[in-house]
């Protein structure tokens, strides 16, 4: 939808920013654009938010929990969600914001929703990609088009069936500019769109580093800084499939350079307290200071984030260690051996065995963790933070880095550290990677692929170091 004013342009996006398996969370926003050269090439630059009062926008938000609503003060949105198969609709009128929360909604369901602002259907195009030309991109007209459809989860009482997942991890580099010296999330991406829709995956999981400071793109404390790292790069995904994030270094103020701004900003765009304001009364949730939560597939499957992080990269603690903190951890990690629930798989930051290149293994993790995984039957747990893929075996459980899907490094991990890291294999110094996660029953198989080859997905080469798993998929037993 344009702007009154030719020369300024509105373009819409669509997200399902949480779900369970018997809810939906449904959000809506948007980012403005400046006209350069002709017209007719349609050639638009995103405004910084900081700049929108210079275009008559009458914003100084775009998107998120905290977002001015874009429906006229004397007009509600309208947003309709409809089940597939039998027809049946809900509608919700809201006024003062931009997302709608369904309730009462049918586990494993298919359904389809709209939005209408103003009158007008929200997102209905034409839309525009962001293409990049030689050192600069811009936003051009596509032939693209939403297709608004989600599944509930299953009932959380009920035997889990096959579940399919992707994990991304580091992501937030930004697709501003062309892929250079590393930098993979367009490819990646685009790689993570495919499976999608191959591979039934029913929800993303984060391995934390969201977004992350830089010159071209802002420090990731304002709406239009996650334009190139989120909205735009997964925006055919993220309107059908919820992301589950947790937090890494540089969400955080731990990091030199980084802000916990960023961390608020990661709460706001994702709605995370919106989210988890009920897990919080049941003792599924627990925020401030840091974010830990669980999400149930179905009574066998239980995706578990923790935070890793901490409030500053000098003295403070760790999250983990908090007292508030302590109540949730018991209850998620609990010392059954894995009786109660077939497959508890954590998800983090900060890897407790690593080789490097640049991070070893870290051992505040494995001293505060790795007992509870063993007592809780823990079979596999995801982190990121070094930008690579590392699959670790130890006691029992597969430890899988996978912090490639921003930016690889080239550099391989050190040869001298496999024997303290549990290292069974790696790669991703070669290209981005992310990973796909398949449940069926008592096993799992984990799959890193990384840019596409003619339209078709690929996994990335694998380096044996030792035991049996050198080739993927990586196979676990619950």
């Amino acid at each position: 939808m344009a702007n009154n004013d030719l020369s300024i342009h509105r373009e819409e996006y669509l997200y399902l920013a949480g779900l369970t398996h018997d809810s939906a969370l449904i959000a809506w926003g948007a980012f403005y654009f400046k006209l350069k050269g002709d017209p007719e090439n349609g050639k638009w630059e995103l405004i910084d938010d900081d700049d929108l009062d210079d275009f008559k926008t009458s914003r100084t938000n775009l998107i998120g929990a905290s977002s001015a609503p874009y429906a006229a003060s004397n007009t509600a949105a309208e947003v309709e969600l409809t089940e597939q198969g039998t027809g049946n609709t809900k509608k919700k009128l809201i006024a003062g914001a931009n997302h709608a929360v369904f309730e009462d909604l049918k586990p494993d369901t298919a359904y389809t929703y709209s939005v209408r602002v103003n009158g007008e259907l929200w997102g209905a195009g034409p839309l525009r990609d962001w293409e990049v030309e030689g050192d600069k991109g811009f936003m051009r007209r596509s032939n693209f088009s939403y297709d608004n459809v989600f599944r509930t989860f299953p009932d959380p009482a009920q035997e889990s069936p096959d579940l399919a997942f992707a994990i991304l991890g580091d992501f937030g580099r930004g697709v501003r500019t062309r892929s250079e010296d590393g930098q993979c999330q367009r490819e990646i991406a685009a790689s993570l769109a495919r499976a999608v829709e191959e591979h039934d995956v029913r929800l993303i999981l984060s391995t934390g580093d969201n977004i992350y400071h830089g010159s071209k793109q802002g420090s990731g404390d304002e709406d239009d800084d996650w334009f190139f790292t989120f909205f735009q790069p997964y925006r055919f995904v993220i309107n059908r499939v919820p992301v589950f994030p947790s937090v890494g270094n540089h969400d955080e103020g731990e990091t030199v350079g980084e802000s916990s701004d960023d961390r608020r900003q990661l709460y706001d765009n994702l709605y995370i307290r919106n989210r988890f304001v009920g897990a919080m009364e049941t003792g599924d949730a627990s925020l401030e200071p840091g974010m830990f939560y669980r999400v149930r597939y179905g009574s066998d499957i239980e995706l578990i984030c923790l935070d890793t992080s901490k409030q500053s990269w000098l003295f403070a603690e760790r999250y983990f260690k908090h007292k508030n903190h302590q109540p949730f951890i018991e209850s998620a990690l609990p010392n059954d051996g894995g009786a109660a629930v077939k497959w508890r798989i954590p998800f983090f930051h900060h890897p407790p065995f690593c080789a490097g290149p640049n991070h070893l293994n870290k051992q505040s993790v494995i001293d505060y963790f790795v007992p509870k995984f063993i007592r809780a039957g823990v079979r596999a747990a995801f982190c990121g933070h070094e930008h690579n893929f590392q699959h670790s075996l130890d006691k029992g459980i597969h430890y899988f880095v996978t912090g490639g899907s921003g930016k690889f490094d080239s550099d391989k991990p050190r040869a001298s550290r496999f024997d303290e890291a549990r290292t069974q294999a790696w790669g991703g110094n070669e290209e981005g990677h992310f990973l796909l996660v398949e449940i069926k029953g008592n096993r799992m198989k984990v799959m890193p692929f990384g840019n596409l080859a003619d339209e078709t997905l690929r996994p990335i080469k694998i380096n044996a170091v030792t035991g049996e798993q050198n080739v993927p998929p990586f196979e676990v037993e619950a």
